[in-house]
């Protein structure tokens, strides 16, 4: 007689008592239900959101969500589908070809025809390419999917202009330091135990986790795995325990170009602290550091100019002390220059000057210099007038003669208009000089 073979499968584990399912990370046991609970995202989902006001009306149009990874982008999505009362279908754009999208809408034709509406979430939209994210208008625009795309690269640089222009586009924001304590509070409550953690360790958690929600929960989930019986970790233990997690930073994205704009405007602005910080980001997420230099230098020759024409010199000299030294120790250098760029007196006279002259040359481009300022190499150029009356500056009292040097048809313009402050101060007194013995010597019209 043949013997039953044993049971297998879920009631057998049921019926030993055991766990079916797989241990869920974090990140999911925590994940939203409803609105109310997603955080950080107040501008969107407080009382007068952009999507709360939508949500009066139960109806949707397309959306593009934008901001970075963990921000409540897919789960928000989700649940303004069960709000809707919208069949929710996600794909990525990094698995999804024009034949699957074909198929996608062709199932949210037929699920319509049946009553039933179609919200379409696209994650990672801006990897789709331009035929691909032109597929999209015709059942965008007949009613076919709701379509909310999300991405974390600036839409006006990724996505076609007809896609823009059929949805709305809203911003997700990085969770800030009280966002992301909400999360870790929950995320106790949930595993019945606190974080074990000193106040500054806490605090630093939440700096490490970068404004990402999920990567906050990581953390809080290898903090605990760590940790032994009674321990309790500073914030020096923390960071050895976690490795520290390397932060949000494309350096061919929007993170390179919005910390060197940053950085820039900081040292603009006389700012030396913050633009001490922007530059420690941009070294600690692995920018090139002659990139930085380069940029520095940029900084010397359009803010600061002949304010102080020693700042232009002194971030050469940083550029050659980081070649000379290497990193880390000729990062100092660089930190240096940043710091005297941002506590030296700003002009951009010298910029705005370089750019009114080119435009001016570029109007009058055909206009010859006067005569008298030609040199006469031939007899026949000598005839036609070329140098004559010319007076060597040298030789005039003051060193001046006060000649004219524009082309005869553009009169006089003045192009360099230096400030009152560093030592453009001394420049303009030594112009307003040589316009006064101008107009004396009659040296063209001001």
């Amino acid at each position: 007689m043949a013997t039953k073979p044993k049971r297998s499968g879920p009631n057998l584990f049921a019926a030993a008592g055991l766990e079916r399912d797989a241990p869920r990370p974090l990140a999911d046991k925590l994940r939203p239900q409803q609105l109310s609970e997603v955080v950080g995202q107040d501008h969107l989902l407080g009382p007068d959101g952009a999507l709360t006001r939508m949500l009066e009306t139960r109806t949707l149009g397309s959306l593009i969500f934008w901001g970075p990874p963990g921000t409540g982008k897919t789960t928000v999505a989700r649940l303004l589908a069960d709000a809707t009362e919208l069949h929710f279908e996600q794909i990525s754009a990094i698995f999804t070809g024009v034949a699957d999208l074909k198929k996608v809408f062709e199932a949210s034709r037929h699920r319509r025809e049946l009553g039933q509406g179609t919200l379409l979430f696209v994650d990672e939209i801006h990897r789709f390419n331009r035929a691909q994210q032109d597929s999209f208008l015709p059942v965008m625009e007949d009613g076919t999917i709701v379509l909310v795309g999300a991405t974390t690269e600036n839409p006006s640089f990724e996505l076609n202009a007809p896609l823009l222009s059929r949805a709305r586009v809203l911003v997700f924001k990085s969770l800030d330091p009280e966002a992301v304590e909400k999360l870790l509070l929950r995320a106790e409550e949930i595993e019945g135990k606190p974080l074990p953690l000193e106040t500054e360790a806490r605090v630093s958690l939440a700096r490490m986790a970068d404004g990402d929600g999920r990567a906050a929960l990581t953390l809080a989930e290898e903090i605990w795995r760590a940790a032994r019986d009674g321990e309790t970790f500073d914030a020096a233990k923390l960071q050895e325990v976690v490795q520290r997690r390397a932060p949000i930073y494309d350096k061919a994205q929007d993170g390179h170009y919005n910390l060197i704009s940053a950085l820039h405007k900081s040292v603009r602005g006389s700012d030396p602290d913050a633009a001490l910080y922007y530059l420690a980001r941009m070294f600690d997420a692995g920018e090139d550091p002659l990139f930085l230099a380069r940029r520095v230098v940029r900084m010397a020759v359009e803010d600061i100019g002949l304010a102080d024409p020693q700042a232009l010199v002194i971030c050469n000299a940083a550029k050659d002390a980081y070649d000379f030294l290497g990193s880390p120790e000729g990062e100092l250098a660089i930190a240096q220059a940043v710091i005297y760029l941002a506590t030296a007196p700003k002009s951009n006279a010298a910029y705005t000057a370089f750019g009114a002259a080119t435009r001016a040359a570029k109007e009058g481009g055909s206009l010859l210099p006067p005569k008298h300022i030609l040199n006469q190499p031939t007899k026949l150029m000598k005839d036609e007038g070329y140098g004559a009356g010319y007076q060597y500056d040298h030789d005039a009292p003051d060193a001046f003669s006060g000649q004219n040097y524009f082309p005869d048809a553009l009169g006089r313009p003045q192009f360099y208009d230096p400030p009152e402050r560093g030592f453009e101060r001394e420049i303009r007194k030594r112009l307003d000089y040589w316009t006064k013995l101008r107009r004396e010597r009659g040296g063209g019209s001001e």
